[in-house]
């Protein structure tokens, strides 16, 4: 089996010393981040001003300013991604994580991204909805050679259009993305007021096919999934998005997986105000609580958090709410296998009946296998919280301060607001007006005479 000490150590060998000394020298850091704690936006450290992002269970890449272009260095390497606490995978990504860091720049910023390569075979970077030289967009055969393992390219280019982009390689697209390699490119606009919110969340969905006890994805699946993600940690891994109330917030989602997504938000209504081809005029926004993102787009969408609570914020697909899902499990509800069961405890001690009731998995606890994740998991307020995969929940609070995304804990309901069970009479459901209160007895429908012809045909009188 492959260890995260073997799958990590091979790709360290792959470039050692393949950078010279003296090229090392001339390129940015390239810091790397392992926690899978959602980091607090980064305030520019230098450069034009702009209202950071929060990456949900990641983090923004920092850069350095040199002779007025912002430089960046990303390493395409081999990470090990913990999905929820419990189960970890062998992915690819990039500075330690994947996804990897999200770029943040400015509109008309000039920008400079050192790309080394630290996989076992060629790469690139393409720079999705970016408007860039041809020679930079980043495609292997089309618009530049594969950077060789042990090799650092070089892409340069002026973020023109502001929006919400992707990072991801257009190489061996199949293992490379299957893997992980993705990240955000959040492209500010010029004036830090056009487009202003209070609080910016972003995630990639992801999905992975990763059998029971095993720590690396199936890279040739293609429809059967078993794990989808948002920014590849699954629930009850994944941070809640944590704002005051009243803010106005933009989520921005985009989605590298092989099918659609219909992400779901509760208890408030939003606009998709913006997409990978840029802002959406006021003009053309209407009120949604779900939009549908197919794969390869982008969606920005916005909403004042005006109704405090702890709301879910899921993808409407129910088996993409689950962990591990298995695709040739039986239907078993109503059936009573009661005697089968005693039969097969006698050969398989612990055997449990599943699914003679409904599909319920959260309050099951049987023996899994390692690094393995339950269907369903999270314990909330009332008890087991039945989801798992790619759902989480909008925290919205009174006086938090304006950077605090600490979990602030359960939402305590005012008095009266929580739904309860009645124990009383049950009143007797109402008629609608006009209708008696017990059918009248009608009379028979007459036979129909029918006369057959000797064609068959069949005439009513």
């Amino acid at each position: 089996m492959t260890t995260r000490r073997s799958f990590l150590s091979g790709a360290a060998l792959i470039g050692a010393g393949m950078v010279t000394r003296a090229g090392a020298a001339s390129l940015p850091e390239a810091p790397v981040q392992s926690s899978a704690a959602t980091a607090p936006p980064l305030a520019p450290p230098n450069g034009r001003p702009y209202n950071p992002v929060v990456t949900l269970n990641g983090w923004t890449l920092p850069w350095r300013m040199k002779d007025g272009v912002k430089e960046f260095h990303l390493v395409a390497e081999p990470v090990v991604r913990e999905i929820a606490p419990g189960m970890t995978a062998n992915l690819w990504g990039y500075n330690g994580q994947s996804p990897g860091p999200t770029i943040e720049v400015v509109e008309g910023d000039r920008v400079r991204i050192f790309v080394t390569n630290k996989l076992p075979e060629h790469t690139s970077v393409h720079w999705h909805g970016q408007l860039l030289p041809n020679g930079m967009d980043g495609v292997t055969g089309l618009t530049q050679p594969g950077i060789k393992p042990g090799k650092t390219f070089v892409y340069e280019f002026v973020a023109r259009n502001a929006g919400t982009f992707m990072y991801h390689p257009h190489a061996d697209e199949m293992a490379q993305m299957a893997m992980g390699m993705m990240g955000f490119w959040i492209t500010h606009p010029k004036n830090p007021k056009q487009h202003a919110v209070d609080r910016d969340f972003v995630f990639l969905i992801s999905a992975y096919d990763i059998e029971p006890g095993s720590y690396t994805p199936k890279i040739n699946t293609m429809t059967d999934f078993n794990l989808w993600t948002f920014n590849s940690r699954a629930f009850p891994g994944i941070d809640p998005m944590v704002v005051r109330k009243n803010d106005r917030v933009r989520v921005r989602v985009g989605n590298l997986t092989m099918t659609n997504h219909p992400i779901h938000m509760h208890g408030h209504t939003f606009e998709v105000t913006g997409t990978d081809g840029g802002w959406v005029k006021p003009s053309a926004r209407w009120p949604e609580v779900t939009t549908d993102i197919a794969v390869g787009q982008m969606r920005a969408i916005e909403f004042v958090a005006d109704a405090p609570g702890d709301w879910a914020f899921h993808c409407h697909k129910s088996h993409h709410t689950m962990n591990a899902m298995g695709h040739d499990v039986p239907t078993m509800i109503g059936v009573d296998h009661k005697g089968v069961a005693e039969k097969i405890n006698k050969l398989v001690p612990g055997y449990m009946v599943m699914g003679d009731k409904g599909g319920s998995m959260g309050a099951m606890r049987m023996p899994l296998p390692e690094n393995t994740l339950p269907m369903m998991s999270g314990d909330g307020p009332f008890g087991g919280l039945e989801m798992g995969g790619m759902f989480t929940t909008l925290k919205v609070r009174e006086g938090l301060a304006r950077n605090d995304y600490k979990d602030p804990g359960w939402y305590q309901h005012p008095k009266g607001t929580v739904a309860y069970e009645w124990t009383g009479e049950i009143p007797p459901a109402p008629r609608a007006p006009g209708v008696p209160e017990k059918p009248a007895d009608k009379p028979a429908p007459e036979a129909l005479n029918i006369k057959r012809d000797g064609g068959g045909h069949q005439h009513h009188h």
